[in-house]
Formats: C-alpha cells, sequence, structure tokens
C-alpha cells in the first residue's frame, strides 16, 4: 500500500523581520496538527505547507511576529501602504516616552525621579512588547535566540536600576529590526518586480467576439490579440503578423528581435510594431516567466555553503554567549571582590552586543541580492551554492556547436570553376538540395533567399541521393551532382585542400565529368566568442578548453581562432564526461558550458553546469544549474564577476559581524563596555553588513 503523497500548499508572507524569527515560525507549522512538514524561504519570504491545515492555523503559529500570509500566484498582491506614524506608532510612542523620561531626569526633583522612571518603564513595555512576548516563551521552553538574549539583558537592566540603558536598548533593537526587514524587502523586491512585468489582462477571442480577459483564466489555445505597443500576457506561437519584440525581461538582451508567423512569443516581452494574432500555449503557472520567477525564488531559498556555515556557528555561538555573560556578572564579585551591581550591568552588556543579527543576515542579504541581479539581466541562477562555485573557478569547458558557434550551418564560400554564371550555380544547387533532406540542405536553401534567387523555378528530375557521399538529379539534357569528391572524376585538390583546412565542410557542384564550383560551409563562430574567451583569461581563468563530436581539422580552426587553450574533438558524450572529471581533479572547480540537452552528462558532473538558451528550452531551464535566457556568452564574464563580489561581501560581512563583536567583547576587560555600546555595535554591524550586501544591485553587465 503506498502512501497518499501530502496536500501542498505555498503562501507568501509578510513581516518576516529577522531569519532566526523565519526559523521559529517554520518550527511552529511544523508542530501543527495534520502538517507533515513545512520548509520556509526566507529569501523569497515564502512558507510552503505539506499536510492538512487552514491558512488561519498557519498565520497563528507567526503571531508572535504578526505575520501575515496571502496566497502564492503569479498576480504581485497590491496592498494599501500603511502610514508610517501607524505602522510604527508603537517605536514612535516609545521614543516619545525616553524623551520626556530623560527631560524629567535631568531636573533633579525627587517626583520627577519616579516619574522619569516610570516614563522609562512605560518605554521598554511599548516598544518591546512582542520582543518580550517571544523572549518570555523562549525562556520558559530553554530556547535561546536574540530575543531571549534581549529579553534577559533589558530585564536584567531594569531590575539593577539601569532603566534609561535598559529603555534605549529596547528602541534600539527595534529600530535594528525594522532596517534588517527593509534591507531583506530591498534585496527581494527584484524578483518581486518580475510579477509586474506581464500584464493582468488579455484581449481574446472567444466564439468569434473579442473580449479582455484575467490572465489567470486564459487557456491554452485561444487566440490572443496583441498591439504595438502592448505587452504580451502569455506565452504563445504567432499565427499572424510579424513584429519586433523586446524580450530584454526574459532574456536580457537590449535589441528587439524579429518575430515572424510560427515564432514562439513569451509573456513580459513588448510588441513594439506589428500586429499580431497569438495562440496561447501555456497557462500563466506554466509560462517561461512563471517558471524563472518559481525557480528564482527557489534559488534564494538554497543555503549556500557560507550561509549553512553561519546557521551551524550561530547554533552554538548564542548558548557560549550566554555562559560568558554569567561568568562575567559572577565571577569578578566572587573571586576578587567586585561589585556585584557593575559585573552584572557588564554580563548584561555582554548579553547585548552577542546578539547574533548581523552574522545571521550576513550571508543571506548578498546572496538573494546577486541572485535578484542576474535574473534581471537574463540570468538564471538556480542557488546560492552555485554562485559561490562560479566565484572559484579555475577551468570551463565549452561544447562547440551551439555554445561557440551559432549551431546553424551557412555557406561561407563559393569558388566558379567554369563559364556558368554564379546566379545559374545557385539556382541549379539550391533546387537540387530542396529535394534534399541532409542537414546541410537548410544553408543553401538560406543563401538562395539571400540572393532572391526562385529555386522553385527549376525543375528536377530523376532527383536520387547518394549515401554518405551527395546527390544528384537531372536539370534539362545534363545530370548533376553536388556533395563530395568521389562523385567526380577529378576535381582541383588545391582549391579543395585549402578550403578544409580552414575547418569547412567542401562540396563540389556540377557533371560527372566536368566540376562547375567548390562550396563550403561550415557552423559560423559567435561574433563574441573570442571577446568572452579572452576576458575569461583577463580574470583569471587558468584553463579553458573546447570539447566537440566534429572531426578534427574543423575543430582545431574554430578553436584557435577564438583561442581556447586546449581542444578535443571527436568525442563521444561519455569522454566528455570522463574529461570533465579528470580537469576536476587538476583544476578543482570547473563549469562546463552546454545548450543543455546533448550535454547532460558533462553539464551534470561538472561543479557548475551552464546552459545557453534557456528562454523557451524546459530542459535548460530544469536541468542546468545556470541558464542564459538570451543564448549569450558575453554574459559568462558579468556572473563570474557577480560572484566573486558576493563571496567578497560575504567574508567581509561574517568578519566584520564577528570582529566588531570581539572588539566590544574585549572592552569588558577594562570594564568599559556598556548597554549603549553593545546595542549600537549589535545595530551598526546589521545596518553595515546589510547595506554592504545591497551593493550588489550595483554591478552591472559590461557589454
Amino acid at each position: 500500500m503506498t502512501n497518499k503523497p501530502a496536500h501542498k500548499q505555498t503562501y507568501r508572507v509578510e513581516g518576516f523581520t529577522c531569519a532566526g524569527c523565519a526559523a521559529k515560525f517554520e518550527k511552529n507549522v511544523q508542530h501543527l496538527d495534520g502538517v507533515v512538514d513545512a520548509k520556509v524561504n526566507f529569501g523569497a519570504a515564502k512558507i510552503t505547507v505539506y499536510g492538512d491545515t487552514t491558512k488561519d492555523l498557519v498565520e497563528k503559529a507567526g503571531a508572535f511576529e504578526g505575520l501575515r500570509l496571502t496566497e502564492d500566484g503569479m498576480r504581485k498582491v497590491q496592498k494599501e501602504k500603511e502610514p508610517f506614524y501607524r505602522r510604527y506608532k508603537h517605536l514612535l510612542l516609545s521614543g516619545f516616552l525616553i524623551l520626556i523620561a530623560y527631560s524629567l531626569s535631568l531636573t533633579g526633583i525627587e517626583n520627577n525621579q519616579i516619574l522619569s522612571t516610570l516614563s522609562f518603564a512605560a518605554a521598554i513595555v511599548i516598544g518591546g512588547y512582542r520582543l518580550f512576548e517571544t523572549g518570555f516563551k523562549n525562556l520558559f521552553k530553554l530556547e535561546f535566540d536574540m530575543r531571549t538574549l534581549m529579553t534577559i539583558a533589558i530585564i536584567g537592566a531594569a531590575l539593577i536600576g539601569e532603566w534609561g540603558e535598559g529603555a534605549i536598548v529596547v528602541l534600539l533593537f527595534a529600530i535594528s529590526e525594522v532596517l534588517e526587514a527593509y534591507s531583506m524587502d530591498k534585496a527581494r523586491e527584484s524578483i518581486r518586480s518580475l510579477m509586474d512585468i506581464a500584464p493582468p489582462q488579455a484581449l481574446i477571442i472567444r466564439n468569434g467576439s473579442e473580449m479582455i480577459v484575467d490572465a489567470e483564466d486564459i487557456e491554452i489555445g485561444d487566440i490572443m490579440l496583441v498591439k504595438p505597443g502592448q505587452k504580451i500576457a502569455m506565452d504563445g506561437d504567432i499565427l499572424e503578423g510579424a513584429s519586433y519584440i523586446n524580450q530584454a525581461a526574459i532574456t536580457g538582451e537590449s535589441v528587439p528581435v524579429e518575430k515572424i508567423r510560427g515564432d514562439a512569443v513569451f509573456a513580459g516581452t513588448l510588441n513594439k510594431e506589428g500586429y499580431l494574432k497569438v495562440i496561447v500555449t501555456k497557462r500563466i503557472e506554466d509560462t517561461t516567466l512563471a517558471k524563472i520567477i518559481h525557480l528564482v525564488e527557489e534559488a534564494q531559498g538554497e543555503k549556500a555553503p557560507s550561509q549553512a556555515f553561519v546557521d551551524v556557528f550561530a547554533k552554538y555561538y548564542t548558548p557560549i554567549i550566554m555562559i560568558l555573560a554569567f561568568l562575567v556578572a559572577v565571577i569578578p564579585p566572587l573571586l576578587s571582590g567586585g561589585d556585584w551591581s557593575m559585573w552584572v550591568y557588564q554580563g548584561l552588556s555582554v548579553l547585548v552586543v552577542g546578539c547574533p543579527c548581523a552574522l545571521v543576515i550576513s550571508t543571506p542579504v548578498a546572496i538573494v541580492t546577486a541572485i535578484g541581479n542576474a535574473a534581471k539581466n537574463g540570468i538564471l541562477i538556480k542557488g546560492g551554492v552555485y554562485l559561490e562555485e562560479l566565484g572559484r573557478l579555475k577551468a570551463i569547458a565549452f561544447d562547440k556547436t551551439g555554445t561557440l558557434t551559432k549551431g546553424e550551418p551557412e555557406v561561407t564560400d563559393m569558388i566558379r570553376l567554369g563559364d556558368v554564371e554564379e546566379s545559374e550555380l545557385w539556382m541549379m544547387m539550391s533546387t537540387l538540395e530542396f529535394h534534399s533532406q541532409h542537414p546541410l540542405a537548410h544553408a543553401f536553401i538560406k543563401k538562395a533567399e539571400e540572393l532572391k534567387i526562385d529555386y522553385r523555378l527549376c525543375e528536377v528530375f530523376e532527383f536520387q541521393s547518394h549515401t554518405g557521399k551527395g546527390i544528384s538529379g537531372r536539370i534539362g539534357d545534363n545530370r548533376y551532382y553536388l556533395g563530395s569528391q568521389s562523385l567526380f572524376v577529378q576535381t582541383p585538390s588545391t582549391e579543395f585542400e585549402n578550403l578544409q583546412n580552414e575547418g569547412k565542410t567542401v562540396m563540389v557542384f556540377g557533371t560527372a565529368d566536368t566540376p562547375l564550383a567548390l562550396v563550403a560551409v561550415a557552423d559560423e563562430v559567435r561574433d563574441a566568442s573570442k571577446e568572452v574567451i579572452n576576458h575569461l583569461h583577463e580574470l583569471g581563468i587558468e584553463q579553458s578548453v573546447m570539447l566537440t563530436g566534429d572531426h578534427e581539422k574543423t575543430a582545431r580552426s574554430i578553436g584557435n581562432r577564438i583561442g581556447v587553450k586546449e581542444i578535443k574533438a571527436g568525442l563521444l558524450p561519455e569522454e566528455k564526461l570522463g574529461l570533465i572529471k579528470t580537469y576536476m581533479k587538476t583544476y578543482g572547480r570547473v563549469a562546463m558550458v552546454g545548450d543543455g540537452i546533448n550535454d547532460a552528462p558533462a553539464l551534470a558532473a561538472s561543479n557548475v553546469g551552464i546552459a545557453m538558451g534557456g528562454a523557451g528550452t524546459d530542459t535548460a531551464l530544469e536541468t542546468a544549474d545556470i541558464a542564459l535566457m538570451n543564448d549569450d556568452l558575453r554574459k559568462l564574464p558579468y556572473i563570474i564577476r557577480l560572484s566573486r563580489s558576493t563571496l567578497s561581501i560575504i567574508k567581509q560581512n561574517i568578519s566584520f559581524a564577528i570582529g566588531i563583536k570581539l572588539l566590544a567583547l574585549l572592552l569588558v576587560i577594562p570594564g568599559w563596555l556598556t548597554l549603549w555600546i553593545a546595542i549600537f555595535a549589535d545595530m551598526g554591524a546589521t545596518l553595515l553588513v546589510t547595506l554592504n550586501g545591497l551593493r550588489l544591485i550595483r554591478i552591472k553587465d559590461r557589454k
């Protein structure tokens, strides 16, 4: 008997102030009746619940933080923004009471001193009621997180008569949480903004009538009308019309792409000039845009190695701080007769300075910001682990066809060997190829169309395919051949060999005994390939290698032209896989760049698999670690720079967050540590690491 899979429901969460609170919310939901499991994605501000429970019960599990849930979906929920004074009225009132308290204390009048203490106490209760609610619950359960530390410190400060400092700690901690929540919202914004790209409605033809239909209600097979200047609401194929489409939102490319009948268009792209009739091919939750948003949000929830380290560190760090604070409070008075109130105060300061806010947020804010930045530039990074791996790459292997080259054979040379006019030669060659199923036939047809030659006017009789050699057919009174040298009595060897040495496929055209032309066909190198390889070498990539199943001469010609350091030709998929494993042993971190389909084994085995052409290619989106949506190799140096900047900022944040704590803790030795210094050290560190992480928004793609 098989177990029925648990019901799955995903909600968007509003109100997260810190990663620790997100972890507590996840644990609370996991303990609800009927819940099998729950996973919080702090980076995307979402929770996925497996099991049978209600939205109200899940929301109640987050009541300690005042969390609010909305149904997950493609539509961005528009919520009214509360005025600042209403949203943070408890902070404003707390701050106002602190000012009154200090004003009263400065008068020196005894009654005013009592009023001052009462005012500080009111500020503590009003500003910290949510903090205390969670802190006391955690204390009774012996769960020691940052709120538990703060609760003990503030209550302790009040007990030893430091009401003013206790109130200031409450206010500054609340401000710190607001800043932390704001910085994470700012980091998430780049992905949330993608939800607004596709219009919420579209003009649809149903039952012969035009009507405006909500995107959620549009079905596969519906006919969508898109006017010039409008955004496309759904993925589909063009039935009628032609236009230039701005695909920057999906692929990151700034130049509009020409689209004609039969071409695919994507939700969220802009129709520049033509009137289009489009047949819808995907529902709203399955569009390329929806997949990008979903995959990026999932990526933001994946923990990078540095984040996993921080989580483990914080788990042991908090209890250690508790023990250290206790020892600071009791050992000096017991051993050397120190003043109890002074050393208890020092111990409370240790609790405050030990609050791990800055450390916990140091990594996620950088990861979320970087992944969001990449997505807006047409690059899908599937998780923090791949983002970090990119920055450590020592070698990159490239597939040739479709990666370093365009993947489409093109006619590059035609040498006349007789007196027949060039246009007549093209007419005969293209009409022969029109009857062929050979992969190179398209190159001839394309060339004829470029030259505006109507090859259909020429009639071919007795067409024949010569397996492995070429084709032939009777045109007029003669039988003409197009293919390898073996079809002809003799061919000019010098020109033939020269073209072959350039890595081109060379064919001969003519009658059996009279060659009339040599035609060279090649898979053209991408314009950016050489520039990208040079840029990667400048960035310090030690090894670049081209792996291809093509023959040696073609591979050598292309590899030498673009400047890769090593060329491996005539490879089967399993041989590519073996080479990737060898390079990993030699260089450590290795990336494989391919098309996401026929290079699957090598892509999977490498440290980072990078797929070309993610837009509209489900295989690339689902199997690669990174997808270049625009099929543009020039994005590669950009994501390596972005990754290295992310690694650098994460290291800076962790070092600073730990360093500032240690520096503040050293002030305990001479007895200089105060609650003021402690909370400013914690708040200042949190603010600086978040601002440092948000710097990744500014890293641009240099084109």
